[in-house]
């Protein structure tokens, strides 16, 4: 029995578990016969802060990331060319509705 002063050797550290490199996102599925068309809109300063809850994998030129922003959620796209990135967004939704949306989006239902 240790007495009241005496401590225990704490244990060892956890390793953290970093993201194996290269880490990859999710992939969107092709665009399916007869697709959602997603009204994409030039981008709008609507609120002082954005917070990307969810995105799409880097690797691909087109990038989509899942938005919420002033209590409402939208899709940013940005797509990466030889010109440069241009962006676009959909319109604001509230969560219900839009996290439908962006799971047709991943599933290539919507576009």
């Amino acid at each position: 029995m240790k007495g009241a002063l005496e401590m225990e050797t704490p244990p060892a550290a956890v390793p953290e578990n970093p993201i194996p490199e290269p880490y990859h996102g999710v992939h969107v599925a092709p665009a399916q016969k007869g697709h959602e068309k997603i009204r994409w809109l030039a981008p709008a300063q609507r609120s002082d802060r954005v917070r990307v809850r969810r995105h799409t994998c880097e690797c691909k030129a087109t990038i989509y990331e899942l938005c919420h922003s002033g209590g409402l959620l939208f899709i940013r796209r940005t797509v990466r060319g030889p010109d440069g990135a241009r962006v676009h967004e959909s319109d604001r939704l509230v969560t219900a509705k839009m996290e439908a949306l962006w799971l047709m989006l991943l599933l290539g239902e919507a576009r």
